[in-house]
């Protein structure tokens, strides 16, 4: 089973423009949309975005978002959170994945 391997963050916020933006800010103070602001994602618990509403299943997950959780969340984001209101169906190529990842990683510091 492959994991996160460094992508290509230029295609990656293509995959974010077309797929999360709808959604999801990037840049702190930007505040929440739909989905939580990803600011500061990497190191983060599930479920603790000030302000943001999460289901249950989101706060009792536990896991820190880092490469591999999101890499693996973001295959099938409601196998990994059963419970989760993320309406978005997930990314099936793991290029994909490591694509957006690299991207999250730069634009959510």
């Amino acid at each position: 089973m492959a994991g996160f391997a460094e992508g290509d963050a230029k295609k990656g916020a293509g995959l974010f423009k077309t797929r999360c933006a709808q959604c999801h800010n990037l840049k702190e103070g930007e505040g929440n949309k739909i989905g939580p602001n990803l600011h500061g994602l990497f190191g983060r618990k599930t479920g603790q975005v000030p302000g943001f509403t999460y289901t249950e299943a989101n706060k009792q997950k536990g896991i820190e978002w880092k490469e591999d959780t999101l890499f693996d969340y973001l295959e099938n984001p409601k196998k990994y959170i059963p419970g989760t209101k993320m309406a978005f169906g997930g990314l099936k190529k793991a290029k994909d994945r490591n694509d957006l990842i690299t991207f999250l990683k730069e634009e959510t510091k």
